[in-house]
């Protein structure tokens, strides 16, 4: 916290000294009012510029965020230096960025091992199974069906979409493996021999959860269940599911 505090008042120093030299050159009137209209705009830029710069060095997440502020912040202070004409209520204007966004989240752009940015397509197997262990922010149905697929560590964050494992056909190591997905919207459902103990935390906003037939449908449903040998066993699952809106279903075959 107190680096944000110090970031902040850096901006807003850099910010008045901008602002003193324009009034000395007779571009700005020197007021309090005049100042803070000046002044928001290279905020928000300078919170962009930050936000940006922290995803490309893998400090954080708000790519989008920051390319937002980049432009709003921008498009604000163009228009003070009446470049062009652009008042804080035309923030609307900006809703393409969002189709943008979007379609980056339907090629799916990821960040591989050495930094540089992965695109993997939804129909590309290959490059879907090499990075989904850090998948993140994507759109579309995953299926984890083929003969003998091995079960590795998963952390999925998707949009919306669908999953189907059918943990019958796949080759489980003899180690307990972590599987979490976490989805906006979209189905999940699971195929669970009966010889293979697991635990699962099913969370759902407003959907449905089926675990073994028992069955909960509504708004903030959430269950957790273990089999009976999940502490001794050597090969085992542990689940955490959380959608926002969907079902989650386990079967026993």
């Amino acid at each position: 916290m107190s680096n944000l505090i110090r970031y902040f008042i850096a901006v807003f120093l850099i910010g008045v000294g901008v602002m003193l030299v324009l009034a000395n050159f007779g571009f700005v009137d020197f007021g309090f009012g005049t100042i803070w209209h000046h002044l928001y705009p290279v905020l928000i830029l300078a919170i962009g510029i930050k936000w940006l710069y922290d995803y490309l060095r893998k400090w954080g997440t708000h790519w989008f965020l920051g390319l937002f502020f980049i432009v709003f912040g921008g498009l604000l202070i163009l228009d003070r230096f009446e470049v062009l004409t652009f008042y804080f209520k035309d923030i609307f204007k900006l809703w393409p960025l969002l189709i943008i966004y979007f379609g980056f989240l339907l090629i799916g752009i990821e960040r591989g091992q050495n930094g540089n940015f992965v695109f993997t397509f939804e129909d590309d197997d290959e490059k879907k199974s090499q990075y989904v262990k850090k998948q993140n922010f994507t759109v579309g149905s995953q299926d984890y069906s083929q003969p003998n697929w091995k079960v590795e560590p998963m952390n999925i964050n998707t949009f919306a979409g669908d999953f189907y494992l059918d943990f019958t056909k796949a080759f489980i190591p003899e180690k307990e493996t972590p599987i979490s997905i976490r989805s906006l919207a979209g189905d999940v459902h699971i195929l669970m021999p009966e010889n293979v103990e697991f635990r699962i935390e099913a969370h759902v906003k407003a959907g449905e959860i089926d675990i073994l037939g028992n069955d909960w449908a509504g708004v903030n449903r959430s269950y957790k269940y273990e089999t009976e040998g999940y502490e001794a066993a050597v090969s085992k699952i542990d689940l955490f599911i959380k959608l926002k809106a969907g079902s989650i279903r386990v079967d026993h075959v």
